[in-house]
């Protein structure tokens, strides 16, 4: 059971809490990073299997592919500027989203675009996007659902509206629980409720990491925020 009379910290341990924070708000940077770019590769994988699904039953699918293609390769090289508004003579994904919004690239460039502007810092526009996507069926989709959602709670965390972004990141693991996206976003939510003073939920998420997900990197040094988290 939590000490919840207990009310003060160590130095140490508020620390290390508000460290570990401020790293998770950065996603841009080293883990994070890493994982956004394994994702893009999922949604490219996702693109053509549309591509490939909807080739003889649906034109509109196909020209929406084709429309997206080169801003797609723009993305995969971070050029968020081109991928998002196109170049003049190639399209980016705002004219995928005006043309074919009614399609599922049309649905992906939403996500796209949202990433787009993330990094580049325009986040009530990348809150924008993001939550005009529609989640989708399949295990490569669902994987893609939780980022959508992990987006959405590092966008709140960087604004400071930590209440959101802890609902954002539990919602994240609740619509993959897999060992890829699950214990990030777990770890992401302990490290704001944390903040919150909300020890409580800060341990469940914490303890589940170690529980349920004992081989991903992010147990690797969960017994430490565990063992803050026992000194509230």
């Amino acid at each position: 059971m939590l000490p919840h009379q207990q009310n003060h910290t160590t130095p140490d341990a508020e620390v290390v809490i508000e460290s570990a924070l401020t790293k998770s708000e950065q996603f841009i940077e080293k883990n994070g990073k890493n994982l956004l770019i394994a994702l893009a590769v999922i949604v490219l994988l996702v693109g053509g299997y549309y591509a490939y699904k909807y080739l003889w039953n649906s034109p509109r699918e196909v020209q929406a592919s084709n429309m997206m293609f080169v801003a797609e390769q723009q993305f995969a090289i971070d050029s968020f500027n081109l991928a998002l508004n196109g170049d003049g003579n190639n399209a980016g994904f705002i004219d995928v989203i005006d043309q074919y919004e009614s399609t599922p690239q049309g649905n992906i460039a939403k996500h796209y675009a949202g990433i787009c502007l993330l990094k580049l810092n325009d986040l009530d526009g990348a809150i924008d996007y993001l939550s005009q996507y529609t989640p989708t069926e399949g295990v490569p989709n669902e994987i893609i659902n939780a980022q959508n959602r992990g987006l959405m709670g590092d966008i709140y965390s960087q604004k400071g509206e930590l209440e959101n972004a802890a609902e954002y990141y539990m919602e994240a693991v609740g619509i993959s629980d897999n060992t890829f996206t699950a214990p990030y976003y777990l770890k992401k939510a302990g490290l704001v409720y944390a903040k919150l003073n909300q020890y409580k939920e800060a341990m469940n998420a914490f303890q589940s990491i170690a529980d349920n997900f004992p081989s991903s990197m992010e147990a690797r040094d969960i017994d430490k925020f565990i063992g803050q988290i026992e000194q509230k």
